[in-house]
């Protein structure tokens, strides 16, 4: 059998279960929690983008992270381009960094997570600091610790579209 064939067998689309991602993203970002869990909601659109836009670099680029960034602040009613910009800037520079990088072991890509979480937050920070909102240190990093751990779930749920 020529390699051709093998290898568009067992190439798969990624479009379908980009879809599906960011629809069940969206759902658990605007789903209700109680006050005192809220704060700790990961930051699951974010996520969903860097993995994408890792491991499937073709399919998910800047554009990407603009789309689902807009959409994330209608979602969750922030000012409208807060997560956009975020977005943009965390995944130019995660492609920028590691373009020469074709083999990204799943250790790389959460590390990678870890700190396009924290620059998130520090974006998102100084952001509300400039614009002037109240800004609580106690119930914005919460995401954090809570993003770090649901990483691994969307990875190995989302891994077999990885290329």
């Amino acid at each position: 059998m020529p390699i051709a064939k093998l290898r568009s067998e067992n190439h798969r689309d990624p479009l379908i279960a980009i879809i599906v991602s960011v629809i069940i993203c969206s759902v658990l970002i605007v789903y209700p929690l109680s006050y005192a869990i809220s704060g700790a909601r990961p930051l699951f659109m974010l996520l969903v983008v860097l993995f994408w836009t890792m491991c499937q670099p073709t399919w998910c680029g800047i554009w990407f992270a603009f789309a689902t960034g807009i959409f994330t602040d209608l979602l969750v009613d922030a000012p409208l381009g807060m997560n956009a910009l975020t977005f943009v800037i965390i995944t130019f520079i995660a492609r920028f960094l590691t373009r020469e990088r074709r083999i990204l072991t799943f250790a790389n890509l959460w590390v990678i997570s870890f700190l396009a979480v924290l620059a998130h937050l520090v974006m998102i920070w100084m952001v509300q600091i400039m614009g002037g909102l109240q800004f609580s240190i106690a119930r914005h990093w919460q995401p954090l610790v809570s993003s770090v751990l649901v990483f691994p779930v969307i990875y190995f749920v989302l891994r077999k579209w990885r290329i």
